[in-house]
């Protein structure tokens, strides 16, 4: 591959992001603008592209810690961090786009700061969004990490920390790292237990979010919280 220097003009990723826009870049042309630089006899999008094919994808990346990140040759801890900069803020654009709205009525929106947040993790991350009255965002927190069952989920902790936030509502949010969207017949299990403990306790789960790297699944819009309210009725 040429070093960047070596490039035409309109090849050039800065020059072609000041010509036709930053959202034409490819993801390894956006990586080579932050970088700027890359090592000796490795430019800017070599090195860009060896990050990328050790992540596995842009995803993945923003997951990487900084010692992973300065694995690649050329990358030091000033450009680690800047790379996690970048990603850090993408997070907490998608997070504060969650102020003020009524994220029940809009899952997508909730669903866009989740997979940032744990769409790419490796991990099984259990998460509690909290609500007020008005069903805006008061605070989240991840609870349980590693394999999520109904055995390793314990409603009292998600409670105690609804009643500590006053919170009248909550969003349960999991995600797959597999990719596979439905939910297991353990999902709904647990969904159902969980939906029991806060009728007791008078906090109403809203919805049940199974979160990807790319996608989401909501067990409100699927009419599962239906059927965990019922079930528990039933019995």
């Amino acid at each position: 591959m040429r070093l960047i220097k070596e490039m035409p003009l309109s090849e050039r990723p800065r020059e072609k992001a000041v010509r036709c826009g930053i959202r034409t870049l490819s993801n390894r042309e956006l990586l080579a603008v932050i970088l700027r630089t890359g090592s000796r006899g490795m430019s800017a999008a070599e090195t860009a592209e060896e990050l990328l094919e050790k992540a596995g994808s842009i995803g993945r990346l923003a997951r990487m810690r900084m010692e992973e990140i300065m694995e690649i040759k050329g990358i030091s801890t000033v450009k680690a961090l800047q790379l996690l900069s970048c990603f850090e803020l993408s997070r907490r654009c998608a997070l504060e786009s969650t102020q003020n709205v009524r994220v029940a009525d809009d899952p997508a929106r909730l669903a866009e700061w989740l997979k940032s947040e744990i769409g790419s993790s490796w991990q099984e991350q259990f998460l509690v969004v909290y609500l007020d009255a008005a069903l805006h965002v008061i605070s989240y927190r991840t609870l349980f990490v590693g394999t999520i069952d109904a055995s390793a989920v314990f409603p009292r902790e998600i409670f105690k920390e609804a009643l500590l936030l006053n919170s009248t509502d909550v969003i349960l949010v999991h995600n797959h790292p597999s990719g596979e969207l439905a939910p297991s017949v353990q999902d709904i299990y647990m969904t159902k237990r969980i939906v029991s403990a806060g009728k007791l306790m008078g906090i109403t789960v809203l919805d049940h979010l199974i979160i990807t790297q790319s996608d989401f699944f909501s067990f409100e819009r699927q009419g599962i919280m239906e059927e965990c309210v019922e079930g528990n009725r039933k019995d």
